[in-house]
């Protein structure tokens, strides 16, 4: 349940938050060189990584003259220092004949065109246009140098970098004399030794769909297209209120909602903490009724502060609205998704929910998987990285719920829950992913185009929209790596569980006890996501937003 980050070309950046863009030894007119610029690409997370260039491959890439022969090979002194389990700490040393040797190649190249004042193109003295132009070969040649030098590193140290290098460029100088010395610090994948993934004992949810569960679900769909009437009693199970929100640590206001809309349940979720007896501390409120409440706060929470402590909540009922169920009528069942009769939208209904139950048992399956493939990974991972994979993590999972047929309200619930543990799942997730992803390539497991379209078309199905507008909203926001992990993982799992023996145990669809609201108690939201939109085909209010 991880999308977790892959091994990093590092000159395949098309631009870096980290690493800069190197120009090749001249410009394309041939004459001065192109400015060494910071460039910005997020974290990859494809599972099977592309293979390293090759140093005369990218040598060639950075300079069109390179290809027509073999490149003589940086005399590098490298030394490379363990931090960490993942992070390592590169000091690049390169001679003086080296620094030489490009010079007098970036300066056999810019004489035939340099312009020079009183001379023809190409018949300024080599000593004047090395003076004329000094800074700018400088930068020419510190970039290529850089280039081909972390080209070299990576193919002769044999990293296996999950995030693109940290380096200052800026802060690395081409010395007048002397060797030129830089270092950096990246993000490697973990090295363990396998567990044992044959042979598993794992025990799996199983039941019939009945009549009564179809009866439930289909009475979700009813309340989602319900309408919320004004009410002028006090509030109670069910009901909803429309309220103000203040969350205070002593006298300093964390966070605040206007217009809040909740349902009233026992449990309400933020997403940053819960709070349990909800439905009792607004029973028999009203209009104009300020209830007060302690709120512990996630450990995890975006503000270190007050992680883990309690702190108030005043709630203040501005309105109270009841629910209105619509009658099933011709016009109902059009709107539900084009049903010619009730027992159509029932048989759709019972597909939707066999698709949940196989989510359900793929979840329990999957973490027994993790638990006995991360019990002896006792490997530590970067903070940083924890915290960029956090976001992803959050995506991975609203993919395979939206995947699985479960509405927003249900999305929205898991999300929060997700959210108040992100950084200790995030941890699970990525162990679990680094070890999938070793199987993964000793069994040759790889996503082909078919897995893409059976994907998108899944999601498609559940969200209501043309499987090209699913695509290209996964294209837009960068996801179609995280679909990639999850079919590579999803085909890893399939793997694993095929090499295992299983117990049947009962299950039961849970029934919603709680409700979940976007907003966070401290006011900033940790691997923060938008909640896609609802699942008909055109956009409905969510109960409460009705008037």
């Amino acid at each position: 349940m991880s999308t977790g980050p892959a091994r990093m070309s590092w000159w395949r950046h098309g631009g870096s938050e980290n690493v800069p863009a190197l120009p090749s030894c001249r410009s394309p007119q041939g004459n001065l060189p192109r400015d060494v610029s910071a460039g910005g690409m997020p974290l990859s997370t494809t599972l099977v990584p592309e293979p390293f260039m090759s140093a005369s491959e990218a040598s060639a890439v950075a300079s069109p003259e390179a290809s027509e022969g073999l490149p003589k090979p940086l005399a590098l002194d490298v030394s490379v220092d363990t931090v960490s389990t993942c992070q390592r700490r590169v000091k690049v040393t390169i001679p003086r004949e080296d620094i030489d040797r490009y010079r007098d190649e970036a300066l056999g190249d810019l004489v035939p065109t340099a312009l020079l004042p009183g001379f023809r193109p190409g018949r300024a003295p080599r000593r004047l246009v090395s003076s004329r132009f000094k800074s700018e070969l400088s930068d020419q040649i510190r970039s290529k140098l850089l280039t081909d030098a972390m080209t070299q590193v990576s193919e002769q140290q044999k990293l296996s970098p999950i995030s693109e290098p940290e380096l200052d460029v800026n802060a690395v100088l081409l010395p007048d004399d002397g060797p030129m010395t830089f270092e950096f610090s990246i993000e490697v994948r973990p090295e363990f030794e396998m567990p044992k993934w044959k042979g598993l004992s794992i025990s799996r949810p199983a039941r019939e769909i009945t009549d009564a569960d179809v009866d439930e679900a289909l009475g979700g769909h009813l309340r989602e297209r319900a309408r919320f009437v004004p009410h002028d009693g006090a509030a109670s199970a069910g009901d909803l209120i429309v309220a103000k929100l203040v969350f205070k640590d002593g006298d300093r206001v964390l966070s605040e909602a206007d217009e809040a809309e909740i349902i009233v349940r026992d449990r309400l979720s933020f997403a940053d903490a819960e709070l349990p007896g909800f439905a009792k501390l607004v029973a028999k409120a009203k209009p104009g009724t300020t209830v007060t409440a302690s709120v512990k706060v996630s450990d995890e929470a975006a503000l270190e502060d007050v992680r883990g402590k309690d702190v108030t909540m005043e709630l203040t009922v501005l309105d109270v609205k009841r629910l209105e169920l619509p009658e099933m009528t011709p016009t109902l069942l059009e709107e539900l998704g084009g049903f010619d009769s009730a027992d159509a939208l029932k048989a759709a209904v019972r597909k939707q929910l066999e698709g949940q139950l196989e989510w359900h048992r793929r979840k329990q399956v999957r973490q027994q998987v993790a638990s006995a493939l991360t019990a002896s990974a006792s490997w530590e991972l970067p903070p940083a990285l924890l915290r960029r994979q956090a976001q992803r993590e959050l995506e991975r999972a609203i993919l395979e719920l939206r995947r699985s047929g479960f509405d927003d309200d249900s999305i929205r619930r898991y999300v929060n829950e997700l959210r108040q543990s992100v950084m200790a799942s995030t941890a699970r997730a990525l162990k679990e992913h680094f070890i999938l992803e070793r199987i993964a390539e000793d069994e040759g497991i790889a996503d082909t185009a078919s897995d893409y379209d059976e994907e998108i078309r899944a999601v498609a199905a559940q969200s209501g929209e043309s499987p090209r507008r699913v695509r290209a909203s996964l294209e837009r926001r960068g996801l179609m790596d995280v679909l990639r992990n999850q079919i590579i993982e999803r085909k890893t799992v399939d793997l694993i569980t095929s090499h295992a023996s299983f117990k049947d145990t009962p299950f039961e669809f849970s029934r919603p006890d709680s409700e979940a609201i976007d907003h966070a108690v401290c006011g900033i939201v940790v691997g923060e996501e938008e909640i896609p939109t609802a699942t008909q085909p055109e956009p409905t209010p969510r109960p409460g937003q009705r008037g």
